[in-house]
């Protein structure tokens, strides 16, 4: 056989055997900005990851996952984050600190490329008993684009929504977060708002979905990702 054609029989044989990690693969990082939408919910600290296409936190309609209950009853992101490490489909994760407040945007900086091309962020709502909003594989943009999104409040189903500021964290309630016991509809579901049939008042802190909006922009990229 004349040794052009060995040699390109070699070479196509060397790419198919070669495993999809293994290959070169775009890496970037990218500014993911969070903002509050709503006029009277704060946001505790914001958990953004990347990860595979395939993959989720959670699916609406099931039980709340105790990572996600603790998140959505008090603001914990530190069980979810472990659960996401955990998983194996995750390539980053960045936790943007301290409260986001109505009106007001914060950016983080995300890892990403081919393998692990979407991003899910999520964060509690404040002052409710266990609102959350969540956006889930969101994809990442190429080139130069902007890639844009809305998220809208989910009830993890974990605890009732008595609107107590005693069962209710932060700074407008100053209540108890976590409340394992207390029960609740038992399924996560989209939330039904704020009614002011306790401390709150509806008119201060009622919404309308989406309640957040996510921009994310490609800021820096690479030939290589890492595997």
């Amino acid at each position: 056989m004349p040794r052009m054609i060995t040699s390109a029989l070699a070479s196509i044989i060397f790419f198919v055997g070669t495993p999809a990690l293994a290959l070169a693969q775009t890496a970037g990082t990218y500014a993911v900005t969070i903002t509050n939408l709503t006029r009277g919910q704060s946001f505790t600290p914001i958990l953004v990851a990347s990860h595979l296409q395939n993959f989720a936190m959670f699916t609406a309609g099931p039980v709340a996952s105790e990572a996600l209950s603790l998140l959505a009853e008090g603001g914990d992101t530190g069980p979810m984050t472990t659960v996401l490490q955990d998983s194996g489909s995750i390539l980053d994760i960045v936790t943007a600190e301290g409260l986001l407040n109505p009106g007001k945007s914060v950016t983080v900086m995300v890892a990403g490329d081919d393998i692990y091309p979407r991003i899910s962020v999520a964060a509690m709502l404040i002052p409710t008993n266990d609102a959350f909003f969540a956006i889930q594989g969101m994809k990442l943009p190429k080139n130069n684009k902007t890639r844009i999104g809305t998220a809208v409040a989910y009830d993890a189903g974990s605890e009732p929504n008595d609107e107590s500021c005693t069962s209710i964290p932060g700074p407008i309630c100053n209540g108890e977060g976590p409340s394992p016991a207390a029960g609740g509809e038992g399924f996560i579901h989209v939330h039904a708002g704020i009614h002011g049939i306790g401390d709150l008042v509806a008119a201060d802190r009622d919404w309308r979905n989406p309640v957040a909006l996510i921009t994310i922009v490609l800021v820096s990229e690479s030939g290589n990702a890492s595997n």
